[in-house]
């Protein structure tokens, strides 16, 4: 395979895993269901988190999974052309709900399509971080703390399982996410991150 076929694939799979990316399934969801632009509510934020504030907890967890399975398929797609390629359209798919095109490049925060690109590299990744998640969810009620160490870990499971291309892309999303979630660092280490549950 020539270098120009190698490049013209990489590129496709970054472009596929960014346009699938970018998709705002909880602007598109808020909007069919009449709630208006969920970026005027709560936290202005396009994800299940805030749209959970509008109330309507269906819409939310159609939100979680819209976002979680773009990047599901998107790595699922590329990896049709390359087992490889799974891990840049992964890359793309993040880019994409954290810089969509269609939102001026402002998106979400990334937690469930970083979700859903693990379940499409590596399910047994995948079902680490939602442990990892539910385990520090429940122990410290704190939803961005355990979405931020479980991001964290899952370089590392990656390559403990020997999928080092995966391994190394997924260090790049965990920075990502890490800095999409500054402000959340912040209240964490001040003491007034708002835990889960908690009214107001």
């Amino acid at each position: 395979m020539s270098d120009f076929t190698n490049l013209s694939l990489i590129l496709s799979a970054l472009a596929l895993g960014y346009l699938l990316g970018s998709i705002p399934f909880g602007v598109i969801f808020t909007r069919m269901a009449g709630l208006g632009d969920i970026r005027k509510v709560g936290s202005g934020n396009i994800g299940a988190t805030n749209v959970l504030r509008t109330g309507r907890k269906g819409i939310a967890a159609a939100t979680l999974l819209g976002d979680a399975l773009k990047g599901t398929v998107a790595v699922l797609i590329a990896r049709h052309w390359g087992n490889d390629l799974g891990a840049i359209a992964a890359l793309g798919a993040f880019l994409g709900h954290l810089f969509p095109v269609w939102l001026g490049f402002k998106g979400g925060k990334g937690v469930a399509t970083f979700i859903g690109c693990l379940i499409g590299l590596n399910w047994v990744a995948a079902l680490v971080f939602a442990a990892l998640w539910l385990g520090l969810a429940f122990t410290t009620r704190y939803s961005s703390l355990s979405a931020l160490i479980a991001s964290a870990v899952s370089p590392v499971v990656l390559w403990a399982l020997g999928d080092e291309r995966a391994a190394a892309v997924s260090v790049i999303l965990v920075v990502l996410l890490w800095w999409k979630h500054e402000e959340n660092i912040k209240r964490l280490l001040a003491g007034t991150e708002g835990k889960i549950g908690q009214k107001g």
